[in-house]
């Protein structure tokens, strides 16, 4: 027992100083845990250490994604929602399939089934890893598209996996496979957005935040679980209940609530995120001996990173038309613009309208379809200069490709390929290969990603621009607190409260609507609990 402390309080060490050293030095603490972990399980007298899959995949996994998607945007996704689909869905079956053919070629007499699962196993990006883009000098765009293919292409992939395994045992129809995806999806947002709103309902009436960030642990698992039991992506499911709460929480959480949440996953998500690399670097004595010793590593490694280089050319061939499609979404946007300022001036004149051709039957100009309609072009009008502010170019394009890296999460699928008759023969290779292709992403991907940026200067939010849309938040903020007049009875301590909550509504409406900076919302929205925060506490 006083060993496995002892241990434990060592890992913990390791992450903090990973994560306080890394931006000093300009590495990223995953490359720092992972080849720490390398380091100390060569030397002599440490025993091999394998960690079961069903531990990342079940146990680490969806607290990571839950959380990551509680903090991101919903807006962000939803505006970006045809890119990332791409990115996580098609991009993951390319991959797959691509690299399948190169390992039957590298690997002599591996079956095609095989080689597609492994490929399966390595075309998904790792959340945590691709994190590190958020800290580079990039545009909110290219962070969050990065994001949410982090979010989701890990679900994707271990979809293609069960049924690359399915195919490589028996005869598996692409139907079967697209029937998989659909249903495994499915259940994943149906049972993540039931448990989202269902935790926010139980929580809202739990009054201590300390009790209420502890129910907070259970919601991934409580969504994750019974979807896999049900034929669906846990994975998924997770992000579902993330993003549920994080779109819904402000408006039902107190501040104190919402606080405790953030510090306590903010800290829970560091030590996973450090653990899981450093574990991740501790197995590699025990895989290099499974796989059959220094041979058939140097072998490993040389098919890595042929494997590598492979991946990242399939994702520079899909990332470069992509970008072309959402230039040309721009370019549209920009086109309908006018149209799309007329109809607002119409509205606010209280002119009649004249829909276009296609909506004519269907049009009813009556008060409450012009306020929906008011809403729906203040959105349109958002999305497009969202698009047009943040034009993605060849050299954001080269940054989204060069910061796709793998991570654990291919170490922990790699390590559910069947065993014995049911596996391939070639399996402690192909786990060898899995972990040399994460860890040379990290190593040569996440150690150059900040030269690169460097070198491209791809474009960046404008430091005046963000400076002036922040006036203008904390002006809303402002006007919407004094329009809450003091009522008969109320002591000057209640109306503050009444204000702030009257400010903090006016900044989620703005949020939903998408006319500001997602990220200077929340800054304000966090100034804004702060004072409210304090007012509690004195009172």
């Amino acid at each position: 027992m006083e060993l496995t402390i002892t241990l434990l309080t060592g890992a913990l060490l390791a992450v903090a100083a990973a994560a306080a050293v890394g931006p000093r030095l300009g590495v990223p603490a995953p490359l720092i845990l992972v080849l720490l972990g390398v380091g100390v399980s060569v030397l002599p007298g440490v025993p091999a250490v394998t960690l079961s899959p069903e531990i990342v995949l079940v146990g680490v996994l969806p607290p990571l994604l839950y959380s990551a998607s509680a903090s991101m945007p919903a807006m962000h996704l939803r505006r970006e929602v045809g890119a990332v689909s791409a990115l996580s869905v098609v991009l993951v079956v390319v991959s797959a399939l691509a690299l399948g053919g190169l390992l039957t070629l590298l690997v002599p007499g591996l079956e095609y089934g095989w080689a597609v699962a492994l490929g399966a196993v390595v075309s998904p990006t790792d959340a945590v890893a691709t994190a590190v883009v958020k800290r580079a000098p990039v545009s909110q765009r290219v962070s969050a598209l990065l994001e949410g293919e982090g979010l989701l292409n890990d679900a994707s992939a271990l979809v293609l996996l069960r049924a690359a395994i399915a195919s490589a045992a028996a005869t598996v129809s692409l139907w079967d496979v697209l029937g998989q995806f659909a249903w495994a999806v499915l259940v994943a947002v149906v049972v993540g957005i039931a448990v989202g709103h269902l935790s926010l309902s139980l929580r809202r009436r739990v009054g201590d935040p300390t009790v209420t960030t502890l129910l907070s642990f259970v919601v991934p698992f409580a969504a994750a679980l019974p979807t896999e039991a049900l034929g669906g992506s846990g994975l998924v499911a997770a992000v579902a209940a993330g993003l549920v709460v994080g779109r819904r929480g402000p408006r039902l959480l107190s501040p104190q609530q919402r606080r405790s949440d953030e510090e306590s996953w903010a800290t829970l998500s560091l030590v996973l995120e450090g653990g899981i690399f450093l574990l991740m670097g501790l197995e590699i004595a025990g895989i290099v001996a499974d796989a059959g010793g220094t041979g058939v590593a140097v072998r490993a490694l040389g098919t890595a990173a042929v494997t590598l280089v492979a991946a990242l050319l399939v994702r520079a061939a899909v990332v470069a038309p992509l970008l072309g499609l959402l230039h040309l979404r721009g370019h549209r946007g920009q086109l309908v613009r006018g149209r799309v300022e007329e109809m607002r001036r119409q509205l606010e004149e209280g002119l009649p309208l004249t829909p276009p051709g296609r909506h004519r039957r269907r049009w009813r100009d009556a008060p409450d379809v012009r306020e929906r309609l008011s809403r729906r072009i203040q959105v349109l009008l958002a999305d497009i200069d969202y698009l047009t502010a943040s034009p993605l170019g060849p050299r954001e394009g080269a940054v989204v490709v060069w910061a796709g890296m793998r991570g654990a999460v291919t170490v922990a699928a790699a390590q559910t390929l069947p065993t014995g008759s049911d596996g391939p023969q070639e399996r402690s290779l192909l786990v060898l290969v899995a972990f040399a292709v994460a860890a040379l992403s990290l190593l040569v991907q996440g150690g150059s990603l900040g030269l690169l940026v460097r070198w491209l200067r791809p474009g960046t939010d404008d430091p005046a621009a963000v400076a002036a849309e922040r006036r203008e938040v904390v002006q809303l903020a402002r006007d919407s607190a004094d329009a809450v007049a003091a009522t008969e009875g109320q002591t000057p301590r209640e109306h503050r409260v009444a204000q702030l909550r009257a400010a903090r509504e006016a900044l989620l409406d703005a949020r939903d609507l998408g006319v500001y900076d997602a990220d200077v919302l929340t800054a304000v929205l966090a100034v804004v609990d702060a004072e409210q925060i304090s007012l509690d506490l004195r009172g």
